[in-house]
């Protein structure tokens, strides 16, 4: 080859070097981090466990290697021609083509999945069952705005357990406020888009978040609450964590979720432990009882249930709410336990029978945390009723917040209770006369 020969062949390779980068990278294309994610965020909706058009199935690499009710092959390794899925997406034919209802894929999306079948369309994950969700590796989220345009709804906000610091929930962030002046102290990242849930552990080194992005996934990360590291990505789902919560001792963490499951770990490992699956719909929250021998779940299907811990065996299940159900939590001695939800009443029942004994118009109440012979109520009504359980009457509200208020925190050796509202807002009252002592908007 003579030297303008050579000099033109560069240029070629090079051109289309840039053009096509995988055709010409010496990495194989894998499954697990470029295919997965597409398949997950283009395919699953149609052709998953809940609805598999055409008898096609493409929720795990198992599944996306069998024929459908056509009889023909979604993947056919090395033969990109008699590959299914190939003919679907590029086809021209709207009728036919994938995914239907939605823009193409993308030219480079198209280009991952063409190389990964000529190349052998080989499994790089552990289990070829496992649902996609958890054979892509963990999420690294993209960094949080410098600066909001607008406040973020507090739906995670948990006190340090010495009071001195206040942790809510970002976008892709945890803030964590000086609970004496309402500085900002620090930002940490590297979690979901929205935070549904911040669990300090009792010991208050570490930080269990549920966070997430609504309908694509979820997942709970383990922070090293000195450092903001995460430590451990222990819970994964192709949809919203909700709800997490530490066992009194610490040893145990439960989580709850969109997909209607009730997870338990192990927290000397973060491993699982059992997950219960008695709920038809969204588990709003799971809570544990003092001596942490029994769990407390509240679901969208209308139910509050109670599980002994150690089996997950269900004891009793309470349908008195007849709507969706926000927060439910156990009484101290553990005997009864306190709901609300979207029929505007908090219930208090008996987990013996599952007897109401007292309920309580307090506006559509989104959680409901436990005091000293009382509850507390944070309601859409933009305030937070206080119950005295001693003489089942509200003793006191606390006024003052603009918006629905979503999120509470009562810490009682300093004799305060923390709240956060739809609009951002984070509000400290005095814990026993419900005056307010600071307020400011929980955005950098």
């Amino acid at each position: 080859m003579n030297t303008s020969h050579r000099f033109a062949y560069f240029l070629l390779v090079g051109s289309l070097w840039v053009g096509s980068p995988t055709a010409f990278s010496l990495e194989p294309v894998h499954f697990r981090s470029q295919v997965a994610p597409i398949l997950l965020d283009n395919c699953v909706a149609c052709h998953g466990a809940k609805k598999a058009e055409g008898g096609y199935r493409i929720d795990t690499f198992a599944y996306l290697m069998q024929q459908g009710d056509s009889g023909a092959k979604p993947i056919v390794p090395s033969k990109i021609e008699e590959s299914e899925i190939w003919r679907r997406i590029v086809t021209k034919d709207h009728s036919e083509r994938m995914p239907a209802d939605s823009e193409p894929l993308t030219a480079p999306e198209m280009e991952l999945i063409k190389v990964w079948i000529t190349e052998g369309a080989s499994f790089d994950g552990e289990r070829p069952t496992d649902p996609l969700h958890l054979v892509i590796p963990p999420a690294t989220y993209p960094d949080p705005p410098a600066k909001y345009a607008l406040p973020m709804p507090l739906t995670g906000l948990a006190m340090l357990p010495d009071g001195s610091q206040i942790v809510t929930g970002g976008y892709h962030e945890l803030l964590c406020w000086n609970a004496s002046d309402g500085s900002l102290l620090r930002r940490i990242k590297n979690v979901g888009e929205r935070t549904s849930a911040i669990a300090i552990h009792p010991n208050g080194n570490q930080m269990a978040v549920a966070s997430g992005t609504p309908g694509k996934l979820g997942d709970v990360r383990i922070l090293d609450f000195a450092t903001g590291v995460v430590q451990q990505v222990c819970v994964r789902s192709p949809d919203s964590i909700l709800s997490v919560a530490f066992r009194p001792d610490g040893n145990r963490l439960a989580a709850s979720g969109v997909d209607g499951l009730i997870r338990i770990l192990d927290t000397s490992n973060y491993q699982e432990l059992k997950t219960i699956a008695s709920h038809a719909d969204w588990v709003h929250s799971i809570t544990w009882s003092a001596d942490g021998q029994r769990l407390v779940s509240a679901s969208r299907d209308k139910s509050v249930k109670v599980f002994t811990a150690e089996t997950g065996d269900l004891l009793t299940s309470y349908g008195g709410h007849a709507a969706s159900v926000s927060s439910a939590i156990f009484t101290a001695d553990g005997k009864q336990v306190l709901s609300v939800g979207a029929d505007k009443k908090l219930h208090r029942w008996e987990v013996e029978g599952a007897k109401k004994v007292a309920e309580w118009n307090v506006g559509e109440g989104f959680q409901v945390v436990m005091g000293t012979e009382f509850a507390v109520v944070p309601s859409a009504d933009k305030g937070l009723h206080r119950i005295d359980l001693a003489t089942n009457k509200e003793s006191l509200q606390y006024q003052g917040h603009q918006d629905w208020v979503l999120r509470t925190s009562i810490h009682g050796s300093t004799n305060v209770l923390v709240s956060g509202s739809y609009d951002g807002e984070l509000r400290i009252w005095n814990l026993a006369d419900g005056k307010p002592i600071r307020n400011w908007s929980a955005v950098p």
